[in-house]
């Protein structure tokens, strides 16, 4: 779920940071470039773990800031294909479920990929919404929000950006995880206690 991932970046530092001690200085600048953004096939950056080597320094010609290239290590956020995650039921639609890691919402679960059987009925707490249903040895067994969720992950997905976006259209996601409801002991917590 986190990896440590190294990483070589030409960084222009301003003039301003100069006072700071150089290693503080430029943490904070990856900081401000990387922190909680999407790198393709990569995943999350959840935080910078350290500097590996810091390099250059150089003063170009017309520029007041130093320039240096800066090997280091992000910690991210990944899940792999078939690890099982517990979250929260951010949205339930007619197209299926939404969960939420609480810093990261974009994981969605597909109606083919929820418990068999399964029913949709309307949510009685929230007019726009619907609340999925298992069927199961003739109980019904809802997913209702109140517990965690656990889910395995069945894709990793880093679509590409779109160049226009429809005005009601919801936002782009540059990474989107397709879980899976569909096996024993996945689903809200209370099913399985």
């Amino acid at each position: 779920m986190f990896y440590l991932s190294e990483i070589e970046h030409t960084l222009r530092l301003p003039p301003h940071l100069l006072n700071l001690p150089l290693n503080e200085a430029i943490k904070g600048e990856l900081e401000g470039l990387f922190l909680d953004k999407i790198i393709a096939k990569l995943g999350l950056c959840i935080s910078v773990y350290d500097l590996r080597s810091i390099e250059g320094g150089f003063v170009f010609p017309g520029d007041g800031a130093s320039t240096y290239t800066v090997k280091f290590r992000l910690l991210m956020f990944r899940p792999f294909v078939g690890e099982v995650i517990a979250a929260r039921l951010k949205e339930s639609t007619s197209d299926g479920l939404r969960l939420s890691l609480g810093f990261f919402d974009d994981i969605n679960v597909p109606v083919p990929l929820l418990p068999n059987p399964s029913h949709a009925e309307p949510d009685p707490e929230n007019k726009n919404q619907v609340r999925w249903i298992w069927e199961y040895n003739g109980d019904n067994y809802p997913i209702d929000g109140v517990d965690e969720i656990r889910f395995r992950v069945h894709a990793v997905n880093y679509p590409s950006i779109p160049l226009e976006q429809e005005p009601d259209s919801k936002p782009f996601a540059p990474m989107v995880v397709t879980g899976s409801l569909d096996a024993d002991g996945l689903g809200p917590v209370s099913w399985w206690v």
